[in-house]
């Protein structure tokens, strides 16, 4: 008979110990089960609980010793091997308010995905209100979950146009022009946000701006004066509003509002803009206008999630693309130093080939490729949706599924699919806060 390994059952028994250790070692992994835990090794979206992490934690205590020097292990999913999402997640931890920022294509633009993100995530982290909305709808389907938004007698100039003129396309990349006639109604379903802010370029000879709640003026905004500038006007509507009216007389231009609560916990603003690339941030938006939005927001995590339409020019993705890409991310850290910047692939593209299967088209995994390597090699955080979904042929049963979770195109996701990238994006970002807990 064999003598009994000694030295591997010292191994599975200091393992266990440092399992039952964990909770008690660590109070800000409050709640953690050992499924949660065994759950951070595989990142399984069946074994990883939606159970929140304790938003409002207890003051860390010291760890013990042994404990320092666990490592959990990374993800293939959500690569944050240069730390970069630290400042987020010290914001998310800290309990006050987390602002995100989310600049994407044409999901973007319906609040598909996004829209889930940002429930999921207030569930988790304390509702903090719903963010940056246009002044109108750019296009028919531009809109956002619980919000009710119709404009009329507006000059919409979007970025993603390719129209450059001066460059001021505020913090959404959507320029509004009235000259008397512009109107806007916001119905918001959550009656709880109280703060407001409206974004708009200061102007010689600029109108003014009227906005009422419930029938009652609740702020009247010059927006004139001596050159053109960005203007910010803050007002607060006691006891919330569920719904805003916002009027202009002579000339104005206005870029969105934003809508919030005292917090604490999440604002995520979705900033989607149809036919958008990498090239609207590096090429449409003049830097220094661009430059003083994003300061102003002061966001603590931006994504950037392009790649869909740039996934139609071979030449673009072999040649431009990611010089491109990094000139995006290089302006965002001149603007945001202490920000943090997570690259978000694009969704899978499907078409049609000659035998009339569904394939992936192969420029997709090319781009997932390049943006996994800049983003490591310029110090930002990458979530890989196109291997979240499950890599190449996702909308080929995407769209045979019952029921389907792809539009026709092969492009846009329903609800149910957006969801369910939304799910695995938020556990990612949870197993990654419970690395920094560790750490």
């Amino acid at each position: 008979m064999k003598p009994f390994p000694l030295q591997t059952a010292a191994t599975i028994a200091l393992f266990g110990c440092l399992m039952a250790a964990a909770p008690h070692a660590v109070p800000r992994l409050h709640g953690l089960t050992l499924s949660q835990f065994a759950a951070f090794a595989d990142f399984s979206p069946e074994r990883t609980p939606l159970s929140p992490l304790t938003a409002k934690p207890p003051k860390l205590t010291a760890v013990p010793r042994p404990l320092l020097h666990l490592k959990l292990p990374a993800s293939s999913l959500l690569d944050d091997s240069q730390a970069s999402l630290d400042h987020f997640y010290a914001s998310l931890r800290a309990g006050g308010v987390t602002r995100i920022v989310h600049y994407g294509d044409s999901p973007t633009t319906a609040d598909l995905i996004t829209g889930d993100i940002r429930a999921l995530l207030q569930e988790r982290f304390g509702d903090a209100g719903h963010g940056f909305i246009l002044v109108a709808k750019p296009w028919a389907w531009y809109q956002h979950r619980d919000v009710e938004l119709s404009g009329s007698g507006w000059t919409m100039l979007p970025a993603s146009r390719f129209e450059a003129h001066d460059g001021l396309f505020g913090l959404g990349g959507v320029s509004f022009s009235g000259s008397g006639s512009g109107h806007t109604r916001i119905a918001l379903r959550d009656s709880g946000q109280s703060r407001f802010e409206l974004y708009y370029v200061q102007q010689p000879g600029g109108g003014t701006v009227s906005i009422s709640a419930a029938g009652a003026m609740v702020a009247s905004i010059d927006t004139g004066a001596e050159s053109k500038a960005a203007g910010f006007a803050s007002f607060m509507v006691a006891g919330g509003a569920s719904e805003l009216e916002m009027r202009e007389e002579g000339s104005v231009r206005l870029f969105g509002l934003v809508a919030e609560k005292t917090g604490p916990g999440v604002v995520y603003d979705s900033l989607g803009l149809n036919g958008a690339s990498i090239t609207v941030l590096t090429r449409m938006f003049n830097q220094q206008h661009w430059t003083e939005q994003l300061r102003h927001r002061n966001p603590n995590l931006v994504i950037v999630n392009y790649g869909t339409n740039e996934a139609d020019f071979t030449a673009f993705i072999d040649h431009g693309y990611e010089k491109e890409l990094r000139e995006g991310i290089a302006r965002l850290r001149a603007a945001l130093p202490e920000a943090s910047i997570l690259i978000m692939s694009p969704m899978d593209r499907g078409y049609r080939a000659a035998g009339g299967d569904i394939e992936t088209m192969e420029t997709i995994p090319r781009i997932v490729a390049i943006q996994r390597r800049v983003a490591r090699e310029t110090g930002c955080a990458f979530f890989d949706t196109f291997a979240a979904m499950g890599g190449a042929g996702t909308m080929a049963r995407w769209y045979t599924a019952q029921p389907r979770l792809v539009s026709a195109d092969f492009i846009h996701p329903y609800p149910a699919g957006g969801r369910q990238i939304a799910e695995v994006f938020v556990r990612e970002i949870e197993a990654g806060l419970g690395r920094f807990q560790v750490r």
